[in-house]
């Protein structure tokens, strides 16, 4: 099989991109969150898979937002039950961030049958094939989150 031209895997990634956005709308739409606080809860789960303590002023740097709009963002979501906030041990100045088990529960019960499919068709495909679509994945996200500027 010929390797498909490198414009049309952009193109499908572009495709893949609107259908996770317009997935992530739905369920933010059906859950009176803003698009802000998907990403904020996103964030945390990511943080605590990867065994990063999340601060406000780790969420607010990772979402590009100032101390205002993440405090205004962390008490949304502590108000609807998604977040909780707790005093480090080590540190008790400090203030951790965490996602409730009803908000873990509340997305898995949308994105589950989702996951499922996508983990359900990457058993189709061989070690070394997912090995490259991990690397490709991989890079991706790399060169998305620090872009190359026109120039």
């Amino acid at each position: 099989m010929d390797a498909p031209d490198p414009m049309l895997l952009v193109h499908r990634l572009r495709g893949v991109t609107v259908e996770l956005d317009a997935l992530a709308g739905r369920f933010a739409q059906a859950n009176g969150l803003h698009p802000t606080d998907l990403r904020a809860l996103i964030c945390l789960l990511d943080a605590d898979r990867a065994g990063t303590a999340a601060t406000p002023g780790y969420l607010g740097g990772q979402l590009g937002l100032n101390s205002a709009g993440t405090t205004a963002l962390v008490d949304r979501l502590e108000r609807l039950g998604h977040v909780r906030r707790e005093r480090d041990t080590a540190d008790r100045r400090r203030v951790l961030l965490s996602v409730t088990p009803e908000a873990v529960a509340l997305g898995e019960s949308f994105f589950g049958p989702v996951i499922r499919g996508l983990i359900d068709q990457a058993a189709a495909y061989s070690p070394a094939e997912l090995a490259v679509v991990h690397r490709f994945l991989t890079e991706t996200q790399k060169l998305l989150s620090d872009p190359p500027t026109a120039g």
